[in-house]
C-alpha cells in the first residue's frame, strides 16, 4: 500500500517495498544492483564534469538528472514482472490489455498470443525494462534504448487506452521525454557515451556503432 512519495522512495532505497520483499533474497540482489547503477551514474557524471569543461552546464546537469530518474523508473517498474515464470501483476495487466486495448487486433493478440505465452512475454518485458534502466542510468547507448522504450510505451498506451483510471497523456509524457533523449543525445550529457566518445577506447567498428546509438 502506498503511503506518501517520500516514505515510498525511502522504502525502495532500503529494499522494503512489497515488490522487493516478495522476491526474498533476490530482492537484496536487485537492491544492490540498483545502488551500483546509481553510484555508477554519479561517478561517471563527476568524471565527465572534471574532464570536460563543455559538460559543466546546467543543461547537461539537468539532462543527467532526468535521464537517471527515468532509468530508475524503469528499474522499479521491472521488479513487478517477477518472479518468473509468471507474476500476478504481469498477468493482471496483460489481461487488461486483452480486455481494454484500443483496437480489436491488439486485444486478440493479447488474449490469443500473449496470455498463452505469458512466461515468454514476461521475460521479454523484464529484460527489456532492465536494459532501459541500465542504459539510461549509466548513459550508455541512450538513443537506442530510448527508441526501443518508445515502442514499448506506445504498446502500453494503446493496450491500456480504454482502462478508465489510466490517463493516456501519461504515456505521451514518457514518449516526449524519451524522444528528447534521442534528439539531444542524452548519454553524452555526463554519461558513459560521453566518456567513450572522448577517450576513443573503442575499435573503429564499435566506435561507428556507438556513434550511431549514443
Amino acid at each position: 500500500m502506498r503511503t506518501n512519495p517520500f516514505t515510498d522512495t525511502f522504502q525502495f532505497l532500503i529494499g522494503q517495498q512489497p515488490d522487493q520483499l516478495t522476491l526474498g533474497l533476490f530482492g537484496w540482489v536487485f537492491l544492490a544492483l540498483f545502488w551500483a547503477l546509481l553510484i555508477g551514474s554519479v561517478v561517471i557524471a563527476v568524471r565527465n564534469w572534471q574532464a570536460d569543461p563543455a559538460q559543466r552546464s546546467a543543461a547537461h546537469l539537468w539532462t543527467w538528472v532526468a535521464r537517471t530518474m527515468m532509468g530508475a523508473m524503469w528499474f522499479q517498474g521491472a521488479l513487478w514482472k517477477l518472479p518468473f515464470p509468471q507474476s500476478p501483476g504481469f498477468f493482471h495487466w496483460t489481461s487488461q490489455i486483452a480486455e481494454h486495448a484500443a483496437f480489436g487486433w491488439h486485444r486478440a493478440l493479447a488474449s490469443e498470443v500473449m496470455l498463452p505465452l505469458l512466461p515468454l512475454f514476461q521475460a521479454v518485458a523484464f529484460f527489456g525494462e532492465m536494459f532501459f534502466a541500465i542504459s539510461l542510468m549509466l548513459g550508455l547507448a541512450v538513443r537506442l534504448s530510448s527508441l526501443l522504450a518508445i515502442g514499448f510505451v506506445v504498446q502500453l498506451w494503446l493496450g491500456l487506452y480504454r482502462v478508465s483510471f489510466e490517463w493516456p497523456w501519461l504515456f505521451w509524457f514518457m514518449i516526449f521525454t524519451l524522444g528528447w533523449f534521442i534528439v539531444h543525445r542524452a548519454g553524452r550529457s555526463l554519461g558513459l557515451d560521453a566518456v567513450l566518445l572522448r577517450e576513443r577506447r573503442l575499435s573503429p567498428p564499435l566506435a561507428r556503432w556507438h556513434a550511431l546509438v549514443s
